[in-house]
């Protein structure tokens, strides 16, 4: 059912209550964002009132969703770990699976629960399932040689594809709506919050657990490590994922703070950063291992202004907030442009390597992504348009990500002759 469809549909049968939540039921998540825009123009109306208490009603109890859904959850969790244990059962060498397989104990199961939650059509998860499956072998079949560049830049990039096909599956029927890519990019920033509350929990219990036993003369570490925190941990974030649809009470408050504490404190961070290279006595143009971290630095940033932008696209956002965010993605522009130059510098000294065209090919997307982004947020602080167009903005870039993906993970190896 298109936007427009359900905001005619919400309209029409607004004194119809039976059709009402036949709508509520059938599509949830598309009738409350409808909802919520239509409401300022049915206030005052009582079922209008009713239906906006409802959906914005926050229960204090946690929800674990209906049987099924649990059961799915359960049963991915325990496949996840198990495949997690193959290297173990079967004598494969663990840097050769891990290294290629890390994305597919994750992300082919966090699609799936997706694709099964929001109803998929057969034809559509099977054209999913197979990209999957062609990504599983191929990734698998490339020559065995651990100081191919080619190999590297796959294994890294892959977890991206498969991260691409989880979006679709998260925007089910909803595919080419902006609203819903943001939701997406919202999820991630509520996975990872959610994941690291876990992972707290189940660090602390593991310290409890060892503990205990030591005390009574028994040392499970090497056994704990091998058959508990290696089979849980692929499960972490899909429990994790299943919390954050069952109860985004959980995590909806907490992430916007997250994302309003950290970006001054991370533009504060770069101004000094960019600061004290210049009495360090390092610099990305002659140190390739301070490159690459600086480009780790300019991606994680670059997530925190999208996560920003995506958390505070759909509510009312201070100006101090959005100047921050446009500060914080020029000094952005300017980390990028360093990063840039010095890939530049180092191809033009020392000649063409699959890393440093994957490298050069990345910092020129993420500096046309920023300053589009940039522009868009200076349009933002001088009125002449809503903080929404910049969530737009971001997501129309993001198939260029896409493309690039491909072009890396399937087409250097052949073009660098596996080197």
């Amino acid at each position: 059912m298109t936007n427009t469809t359900m905001r005619d549909e919400i309209l029409s049968n607004l004194h119809n209550p039976k059709q009402l939540e036949k709508l509520y039921r059938g599509n949830k998540t598309p009738f409350k964002r409808e909802f919520n825009q239509l409401y300022p123009q049915m206030k005052g109306n009582i079922v209008a009132d009713y239906w906006n208490e409802r959906l914005h009603y926050e229960s204090e109890e946690i929800s674990w969703g209906s049987r099924n859904e649990f059961l799915f959850i359960l049963i991915a969790a325990l496949i996840a770990g198990t495949m997690a244990k193959l290297p173990a059962l079967f004598a494969i060498p663990e840097e050769y699976f891990y290294s290629r397989n890390i994305g597919f104990l994750v992300f082919p199961f966090l699609s799936a629960y997706f694709a099964w939650k929001n109803g998929l059509g057969v034809r559509k998860i099977l054209y999913l399932a197979g990209a999957i499956v062609m990504c599983l072998v191929y990734i698998n079949l490339l020559p065995n040689n651990l100081k191919s560049d080619t190999l590297l830049l796959a294994c890294l990039h892959l977890p991206l594809l498969l991260w691409v096909i989880l979006g679709v599956t998260f925007a089910g029927h909803e595919l080419n709506n902006y609203k819903k890519q943001l939701e997406f990019l919202r999820f991630n920033g509520d996975l990872a919050v959610m994941t690291a509350l876990l992972l707290i929990a189940g660090g602390i219990m593991t310290a409890i657990t060892i503990g205990l036993f030591s005390l009574i003369g028994y040392k499970i570490e090497q056994f704990y490590a091998e058959y508990i925190v290696a089979f849980a941990l692929p499960a972490v974030p899909i429990m994790a994922s299943y919390l954050t649809q069952t109860n985004p009470q959980l995590v909806n408050k907490v992430s916007p703070v997250i994302a309003r504490i950290f970006s001054p404190l991370v533009l504060v961070m770069l101004v000094i950063y960019l600061g004290a290279i210049i009495f360090s006595g390092k610099d990305p143009y002659n140190d390739r291992e301070f490159l690459l971290l600086f480009n780790v630095l300019l991606v994680g940033v670059m997530a925190l202004i999208f996560f920003s932008v995506a958390e505070n696209s759909t509510k009312s956002t201070s100006v101090s907030g959005v100047w921050v965010l446009l500060l914080l993605s020029i000094v952005t522009v300017i980390v990028n442009g360093i990063a840039l130059s010095a890939i530049s510098f180092r191809i033009s000294e020392w000649g063409i390597t699959p890393n440093r065209v994957a490298i050069l090919g990345s910092n020129v997307l993420m500096l046309v992504h920023l300053l589009l982004v940039t522009m868009m947020l200076l349009k933002t602080v001088t009125k002449k348009t809503a903080l929404t167009q910049v969530g737009r903005a971001i997501t129309f870039y993001l198939p260029i990500y896409f493309i690039w993906t491909i072009v890396v993970v399937f087409l250097f190896p052949l073009v660098f002759s596996f080197k």
